[in-house]
Order: structure tokens, then C-alpha cells, then sequence
């Protein structure tokens, strides 16, 4: 006999990695490092990685910050003031943090509507909302987001980038810009007679000479030939192209004061959505970048340390004036191969950008924006996953729903709507798959040993009720087999003792046998007579 609530399907492709074994250590990398010994070699190769991850994030922070609705120094305050902090504080050997293309939608966002003091605002609270998951150990919970939703959310955030870097790419001239996506195109092709030869020539040759870079010779910096290559062609040629001097008057040469910015009961209020977007996008965005480098580098990152070192680094950048800071892909992937030995690497980066702004700052005034944009298509096109988004579109209904949901609402809606509701209706699926394999098997044939199978929880209560509902009496006692159990919470008890109860009217006594220990402690301390249960103290997970 096997009765069944439904019938069993494939388990949704929900990102589950197990925590690793020093998930709870708040020891940073950085320490670590030195306790191991460091030598002048070492540091000869640290400062050669730093240096090659700085020519890569010097022209991408101030591209990052243009888009994002900031000034350049905005973004190079974050790779300056989070990259170090990242790298001091953080629980992944080679992650390398700063400003992240990944939040330019939340921060044009954010500042269009609390304005740039808002902005820092909600920045400095998402670094405290950081330290809060860090220290109470929450940062692998963040992992439990389905992967459809990252794809999803991922390739709506690539759109509204590439749709918000036409206006510079071509050179157009728009009087005020819309946020919408929808709408901004509809202005971007009203404006399309404006369209700059200078701005397009140049933004297409910067995209050719990073494409050629990276195909024949990718251990060069694309991009800063790229912008190298466009400030000298703007200089020489006296270009009519808009640059980072005609538009922002250049950067400074020295870092700011730090102050802290207004921090109000009310604006704290008003920016709080803003601050835990900020927070849970930057910990998705530093925790997938830490396991690509513990790939690539066969190392061990420390989840809650590398989000309690997101957290000081946010609060660092907000008191500095900057952009939100995380632990960036793409630069923590160049650390890697520039053959960086340890998390100081990190720390030469933000030391040779802050070099850069002491020094070099005058020459930043004659990069082209149509430079920038360029860099920010590549940036957009890398991305966006479109080989996994093609495959869960054709493989998998289910997931296919999660994952248009996060795409188009993040498009059409904004980007805490497209996490939120991707979540929402992952954890929907995941739940309605979990109560479809739950089952009760007669695995003798008498009605000896029924054998229950599933995750008992909330979202399978009624399909556990069901199964066990087609249960008859039939002898004196009943084994309930819980080997194949694996997971119970308190909402699986009154359900279990209604069985119970309702064997014991049909003097049919049950014993629960085969129970994993944790399973079976759950369910005493939610009420649960331990007497229930048989030998599950020999057992082991």
C-alpha cells in the first residue's frame, strides 16, 4: 500500500550549500595571514595584484558612480574606503570589495528619491543591518535563495544598466533623463537626432580595443586603454564629447572629511526598504563572489565574517561620502590571477586608487563619459547569464516562473519588488514540491511498519495530515519508520499525535523508530512524549 498527497516531482533548483566548517569564525583572512608567516615575497606579490586589480577598478568606479546618479569620487571613495576595510575585516582570503554594477538601479534608485544625504543614509543603517546577520551567525541563510531569482533579478538589473548607459554611449542630449524604463527609452529615441558621431566612434572603439584585449592578450587592462585611449583622442582631437571635467568639474585630490550624515529618526524611516535592499543585495553579491574565489583559488571563506567585514565596510563609505561597498566578482576574479598571495592584496588596491586621487586626479577631467558608458556595456554584458536564463526558461516551468517574475518586475517595477516577490513565490514552489513527496508506505505488506517519507514542516502539515489520515488499524502496534525523514519543524507535532491518538482509540499502539536525532528532538521540545520513540539515539544524520 503507498498513499501519497500527490504525485512526487523533481525538487526545485534552490541554491542549499551546506555551511562550511568555519562558518561561525569572526577570525578575518587578513589575520590569518599573518599569523602564517608573511614575507617580503608575499608582499612583493600582493602589491603586483593590488596594483593590477586598481588599474582594473579605477576607470569601473567612477563608470559605476555616473551611472548610479553619484559623482566619480563617489565611486572611488568606495573602492578606497570599502575595498580596504573588505580586505582588513573580511572572511575570504583574495575578495576584493567596492562599488558593484549590481546596485546601480537601487542607488539611481535611492537617490532620486531621498536625495544623495538619503542615500548615505540608508547606506550607513544596510552596514549596521550587515553586522546584526554577521554576528548572529545568519550570513549562510542568504545562500537559501533560489537561483532562478539571482539569474532573474541579475539579467532585469544588466537591461536597466545598458538601457541607462545609451545616453552617453551615443552621445544624446536629454534635458532631464526618466527613471522608468519604459519611459526612458521613449525620451532616448525622441532625442535620437542629437546623437553625437564623436561620442559613438569613441564609445565603439573603446568597446573594440576591450574586446580585442580580452580575447588575444587578456591579461591587459582593457579598460583602462580604453579610457586611456578616449581621454587622449578628446585631448588631441578636441572632441565635442562630453567629459568627466565639462560635467563634474573633475574629482578632487584628497579624500573628504568624514562625517555622519543625517541619521534622523524619520529619515531612517523613510529609507529603511532602501537600507535592506542595500543590505541583502550586498550579501548575495559578496557571498557568490567568495565562492567563486574559493573555486578558483581552492580556498575556505568565512560567511559571517566576510558579511560582519560588508558591514563595516558600508559604514566606512557612508561616513567617507561614498558609494555602497561589497565584495565585486570580476575584481576579486583579476585579483586571483594577478597571483595575489593574501588579503593585503586587497589592501595595495585601495592604497594605489587613493594614489591616483593624490596624484593623478587633474588628468581624470578629460576621460569621455561615451569612454565609461563603453566599459559599462561590457560591464552590463558579462552579467547577465544568459545561457543559465535560456536553460531554466526551456528545462523547468516551475523555476521559469520565479525567474520571469524577478526579471520583469525588476525591469518594469524596481528591484526590491523583483527579490522580494522571487523569493516569495520560490518558497511557494519549494513548499507545494515538499507536501507533493510527502508519503506513508506500508513496507511489509501487513500494516506492520509504515515508512514516512518527507519534510515535515509548515508547508507539507496538510499533506503529511492526508497521507497519515489513509492509515487504518489494522494490528496491535504500528512502527512509523522516520528514516526517510530529514527535516520537521513544531507545525508537524499536532498532526504526528493526531495520528497517535487517533491509533490509540483503535487500541493500536505506535512507536516512531528510525528517527534522525535531530528530527526526533525537535519534536520532543515541541511536545512530543519522548516515549514515542525507539533507539533514535543510536542513529546518526
Amino acid at each position: 500500500m503507498i498513499v501519497r498527497s500527490s504525485l512526487s516531482r523533481a525538487m526545485p533548483k534552490i541554491v542549499l550549500k551546506p555551511a562550511l566548517s568555519d562558518s561561525g569564525s569572526f577570525v578575518p583572512q587578513s589575520i590569518t595571514a599573518l599569523r602564517e608567516g608573511y614575507s617580503l615575497a608575499k608582499l612583493k606579490a600582493d602589491a603586483l595584484a593590488g596594483m593590477t586589480v586598481a588599474i582594473v577598478a579605477l576607470p569601473l568606479s567612477m563608470a559605476i558612480a555616473i551611472a548610479s546618479g553619484a559623482q566619480p569620487v563617489h565611486g572611488l571613495i568606495a573602492a578606497i574606503v570599502g575595498g580596504f576595510l573588505v580586505s582588513v575585516f573580511g572572511g575570504s582570503k583574495f575578495q576584493v570589495g567596492g562599488p558593484a554594477g549590481a546596485f546601480i538601479v537601487l542607488v539611481a534608485a535611492t537617490i532620486e528619491q531621498y536625495g544623495y544625504d538619503g542615500f548615505l543614509a540608508a547606506t550607513l543603517l544596510a552596514g549596521f543591518i550587515l553586522l546584526v546577520i554577521g554576528y548572529l551567525r545568519l550570513g549562510s541563510l542568504i545562500r537559501f535563495i533560489p537561483h532562478a531569482v539571482i539569474v532573474g533579478f541579475s539579467g532585469g538589473i544588466a537591461i536597466i544598466i545598458g538601457a541607462s548607459q545609451l545616453k552617453d554611449f551615443f552621445g544624446l542630449k536629454l534635458a532631464k533623463e526618466p527613471a522608468a524604463l519604459l519611459a526612458k527609452l521613449s525620451a532616448l529615441w525622441d532625442a535620437r537626432a542629437t546623437f553625437s558621431v564623436s561620442a559613438l566612434s569613441l564609445s565603439i572603439v573603446c568597446v573594440g580595443l576591450i574586446l580585442v584585449c580580452r580575447h588575444y592578450r587578456p591579461r591587459w587592462p582593457g579598460f583602462i586603454f580604453a579610457v586611456v585611449l578616449g581621454a587622449l583622442a578628446t585631448w588631441l582631437f578636441n572632441l565635442p564629447v562630453e567629459t568627466i571635467g565639462s560635467k563634474f568639474g573633475g574629482i578632487p585630490d584628497r579624500l573628504p572629511m568624514p562625517h555622519i550624515p543625517d541619521v534622523s529618526l524619520a529619515t531612517l524611516r523613510a529609507v529603511l526598504p532602501s537600507a535592506l535592499t542595500i543590505a541583502l543585495l550586498g550579501g548575495i553579491e559578496s557571498l557568490l563572489s567568495a565562492v567563486l574565489a574559493d573555486k578558483m583559488a581552492d580556498t575556505r571563506h568565512r560567511p559571517n565574517c566576510e558579511i560582519v567585514a560588508q558591514g563595516f565596510a558600508n559604514i566606512g563609505v557612508a561616513l567617507f561620502g561614498g558609494l555602497c561597498a561589497t565584495g565585486t566578482i570580476a575584481r576579486t576574479a583579476t585579483n586571483i590571477r594577478a597571483k595575489a598571495a593574501s588579503p593585503i592584496a586587497g589592501v595595495f588596491h585601495s592604497v594605489f586608487i587613493l594614489a591616483f586621487m593624490l596624484i593623478a586626479a587633474p588628468l581624470a577631467s578629460y576621460i569621455p563619459l561615451s569612454s565609461l558608458a563603453a566599459i559599462l556595456m561590457v560591464v552590463v554584458w558579462n552579467m547577465a547569464d544568459r545561457e543559465e536564463f535560456i536553460q531554466i526558461i526551456k528545462h523547468d516551468r516551475a523555476d521559469s516562473s520565479v525567474l520571469l517574475a524577478s526579471f520583469l518586475l525588476t525591469i518594469f517595477v524596481d528591484l526590491p519588488t523583483g527579490i522580494a516577490a522571487g523569493v516569495a513565490l520560490g518558497a511557494l514552489i519549494f513548499m507545494v514540491r515538499a507536501a507533493q513527496t510527502t508519503s506513508a508506505e506500508d513496507t511489509d505488506g501487513d500494516g506492520r511498519t509504515i515508512r514516512l517519507r518527507g519534510a515535515l514542516f509548515t508547508g507539507t502539515a496538510g499533506a503529511t495530515a492526508d497521507a497519515l489520515a489513509l492509515v487504518a488499524p489494522q494490528l496491535d502496534l504500528i512502527s512509523v519508520d522516520m528514516d526517510q525523514v530529514f527535516l520537521a519543524d513544531a507545525s508537524a507535532v499536532p498532526v504526528l499525535m493526531g495520528f497517535v491518538r487517533r491509533m490509540q482509540r483503535a487500541k493500536c499502539a505506535v512507536r516512531f523508530v528510525n528517527t534522525k536525532p535531530g528530527v526526533a528532538l525537535v519534536l520532543q521540545r515541541d511536545g512530543m512524549p519522548p516515549d514515542l520513540f525507539s533507539d533514535f539515539g543510536d542513529r546518526r544524520d
